[in-house]
């Protein structure tokens, strides 16, 4: 097994490289903390860098507590530097909340040391679980890929080890792992298929571990094919971790679900198909409209779909109020506000003049019948604006429906004003009394 972990870390080239591993203190983590330990000591690997991170999830008092401690002794044993983090008591005790604070928390760990890769000790019973669990769930062929050996930064060199040969590494090893109560606790649904249903399944045939990783193996190959097709189209319909409605929209059903699909996954999101079919009416019934709307997603993320965009949203948005208090501008300058700069300058003769289109950034202004001090802030019940070549006034949240600003996106965006009027939606569009009819006075400019 020493071997088949040295490979795998010579084949990804990190012999040199800082390795993050997700370590519970179990059988798993424990015999992949210790192989990597050894591994240490060998000409080889002896420049590659070894921090052992330790979620505490904090549901088991002090169970979970003394575990801890057991982390942190086994890696203080073998050289390695620990690093642990306890989970709030807000923290939900479902299976997927845990999976992404743990996610979360790997990620703080791999910037906080400029880390190459994270390691977590999955394993070919862990991949034959998950392939259960989402046939069970009704998944497309992409779910039934399983776990990926390599994601982003983050590596499972156990994934071809099945968990019998880790258990016999750490007993002919000495390794005492702990033993986490909660994997017993058939309430979770991926105990209950561990300890209930594949032994269940084994007297129909006995090799059904074997059989479900051969199942994600072909499913890997099949995808290999449609992959081909949809490569032509996955850069311009999912980017980042938006779709693009304009796209997407062009594409035929069974080529949205796929999309919808893979979008769920670089979510880090685990939905059946009934859930998928779910996001795809919704996003369906949302990209033709101005104002879109949302859907719940999770505990705390929205999805949040119009004609321009497809987003996630948080369920309630956490403004940090002492960054948003407004701002008086009482001449030339820059002025920082809500993490952006606001710059205001003065126009000078000759100066290069072309109109910037109405989304830009910055706007040449006549300031001239406006007195001074100004303000700077975010939106608030009562806003008005005359918008640039008309005469009369309207309201701000009018201007920005016909505008088709998403209503998520409104409390972000920077204002400049004079009381309840708004002179410069940026990004958005002039107020009439200082746009340019004849020459500018000012540039003003958020950054």
């Amino acid at each position: 097994m020493i071997n088949r972990i040295a490979n795998f870390i010579k084949q990804n080239k990190l012999e040199d490289k800082t390795i993050i591993v997700g370590f519970s203190g179990g059988f798993d983590s424990m015999c992949l903390l210790d192989i990597l330990s050894k591994l240490k000591n060998q000409r080889d690997f002896e420049e590659m860098k070894v921090v052992a991170a330790h979620y505490n999830h904090n549901w088991r008092g002090e169970e979970s507590l003394r575990e801890q401690e057991v982390c942190r002794i086994f890696a203080a044993s073998r050289g390695i530097e620990f690093y642990t983090k306890n989970a709030p008591k807000t923290l939900k005790k479902t299976e997927n909340d845990a999976r992404i604070a743990r996610y979360e928390f790997f990620e703080e760990v791999y910037d906080e040391y400029d880390a190459d890769a994270v390691f977590t000790a999955h394993n070919k019973d862990d991949n034959a679980e998950t392939i259960l669990y989402r046939i069970i769930k009704g998944t497309g062929i992409i779910g039934l890929k399983g776990i990926a050996q390599k994601r982003k930064y983050f590596y499972r060199p156990l994934l071809t080890t099945y968990r019998k040969e880790i258990i016999k590494y750490c007993d002919e090893n000495n390794l005492a792992p702990n033993s986490d109560s909660s994997n017993f606790n058939t309430n979770y649904k991926r105990n209950y298929l561990r300890l209930n249903v594949i032994p269940s399944l084994e007297k129909i045939n006995p090799e059904v571990k074997e059989a479900l990783n051969t199942l994600a193996k072909n499913a890997s190959l099949d995808n290999e094919i449609i992959e081909e097709y949809l490569s032509r189209f996955r850069k311009k319909v999912i980017i980042g971790e938006t779709l693009n409605p304009s796209e997407y929209k062009n594409l035929s059903k069974p080529v949205k679900l796929r999309f919808l699909y893979e979008y769920i996954q670089i979510l880090g999101l685990d939905y059946d198909s009934k859930r998928i079919n779910e996001i795809y009416e919704f996003i369906e019934n949302n990209i033709t409209q101005r104002n879109g709307s949302t859907i719940s997603l999770t505990a705390s993320q929205w999805l949040y779909a119009d004609e321009k965009i497809v987003e996630t949203i948080p369920h309630k948005k956490v403004i940090e109020q002492e960054k948003f208090q407004p701002l008086n501008i009482s001449g030339e300058g820059e002025y920082e506000f809500a993490n952006k700069t606001f710059t205001i300058k003065k126009y000078e003769e000759g100066q290069l003049f072309v109109f910037p289109d109405s989304t830009s950034n910055f706007a040449y202004v006549d300031l001239s019948g406006i007195a001074m001090p100004i303000t700077i802030r975010t939106r608030k019940e009562g806003d008005i604006i005359t918008p640039f070549g008309m005469k009369g006034s309207m309201k701000l949240k009018k201007y920005m429906n016909a505008k088709g600003i998403s209503r998520h996106k409104r409390d972000e965006i920077i204002l400049l004003c004079k009381d309840d009027e708004i002179l410069w939606v940026s990004g958005v569009g002039l107020n009439d009394k200082i746009g340019v009819k004849v020459k500018p006075t000012h540039v003003i400019e958020v950054k």
